[in-house]
């Protein structure tokens, strides 16, 4: 069985990851399994760059392969934003709330509400570095609906949706979302080449 460190104190990510898991030969163990766990400060310009900051730190620190991630919702009408800024676009120590209070402000007198959710993965071993990314295309809704999920989750239809990220069941948005989609790309590759060197 291979050990796997998500590089996350998320226990969101970490429950939409292990699902998407079950039943591949994989233990996941996450920051709540091991001992000082890396603060690892995402100041990087791009997902990408944030994913593989967080994944090299804790591949240093605990020399098991990482996988790390980092995602963005990306507002057409805002230019890309919030982007790499997602998780703190109402300011540096800003809730979910806060987050998308702030979008819903920021949306106001936009006609277009396109947008996607956009995952990068970062896997570290010690063959090196790959990446694996997903994408959601929606659109953003001018109020908040639904109970499930986390983020921006509420605010965000998918495309051919009628019903919010928030409103989906945990499996269906796990089979459409970003995350799933990035997470998807990840299995394959360790069903054929980690998966099947152990």
């Amino acid at each position: 069985m291979l050990e796997l460190i998500l590089a996350t104190g998320n226990t969101h990510k970490a429950a939409e990851l292990n699902a998407l898991l079950s039943g591949e030969n994989v233990r996941l163990l996450t920051a709540a399994d091991l001992e000082n766990p890396p603060d690892v400060e995402e100041d990087r310009p791009t997902l990408r760059g944030n994913a593989e900051k967080k994944a090299k730190a804790w591949y240093h620190r605990y020399q098991k392969p990482v996988l790390a991630d980092d995602t963005g919702l990306e507002v057409d009408a805002l230019d890309g934003a919030p982007g790499v800024h997602s998780a703190r676009f109402a300011g540096p120590t800003a809730t979910d709330a806060e987050n998308r209070a702030h979008l819903k402000e920021k949306m106001r007198g936009h006609t277009v509400p396109d947008a996607q959710f956009r995952t990068v993965l970062a896997f570290v071993d010690e063959n090196g570095t790959r990446f694996f990314e997903g994408v959601c295309r929606g659109e953003i809704i001018p109020e908040e609906r639904g109970e499930h999920g986390f983020g921006y989750d509420a605010l965000f239809v998918p495309k051919g949706y009628t019903h919010s990220f928030a409103e989906l069941a945990p499996q269906e948005k796990n089979r459409i979302s970003h995350r799933g989609r990035a997470l998807r790309k990840f299995v394959a590759y360790l069903k054929s080449h980690r998966l099947a060197e152990n």
